[in-house]
């Protein structure tokens, strides 16, 4: 085995990592909104997940992915650009939108509460953030798999 299929399995696993981490915070949403004494919990636990899992494996995931770039075959070819383009929107989208409305959300139910007018709006806002930022992931991992274009 060489070091860069090595390095592709990493790259693959902080993939895996970091999308699948995304993707479990429907779950945690859906089961705060069903018990709701619970609610503070499952937001606390997507913000750990989130600023101690997904957000370094992306790190990692554009760091792997640029070394294997550098040495690899590929060169950069329009799906890697497109990825690319498409990793920087995400990371706008996540760490601008998303991150922020997430902490501000939990703020709101702290001390507004779940009911209250500016959690409500705060909840809309990541639900949103959150779907875009699942969607633009998923258009990327399609774009390393498939390889759409040359």
């Amino acid at each position: 085995m060489s070091w860069y299929s090595l390095l592709k399995f990493v790259h693959v696993l902080l993939a895996i990592t970091a999308v699948g981490s995304n993707i479990t915070y429907a779950a945690w949403n859906i089961r705060g909104a069903r018990e709701p004494q619970h609610l503070a919990f499952a937001l606390k636990g997507i913000k750990f997940l989130d600023n101690r899992v997904a957000n370094p494996a992306y790190g990692l995931l554009l760091l792997t992915g640029l070394i294997l770039v550098a040495v690899g075959k590929w060169g950069l070819r329009g799906w890697i650009v497109a990825g690319l383009i498409l990793f920087v929107v995400l990371i706008v989208v996540a760490v601008g939108f998303y991150s922020r409305v997430t902490t501000r959300q939990i703020q709101a139910l702290e001390t507004a509460g779940e009911a209250s007018p500016p959690y409500q709006q705060l909840a809309g806002q990541a639900r949103i953030y959150g779907i875009v930022s699942g969607v633009i992931a998923l258009a990327i991992v399609f774009m390393m798999v498939v390889k759409p274009f040359p």
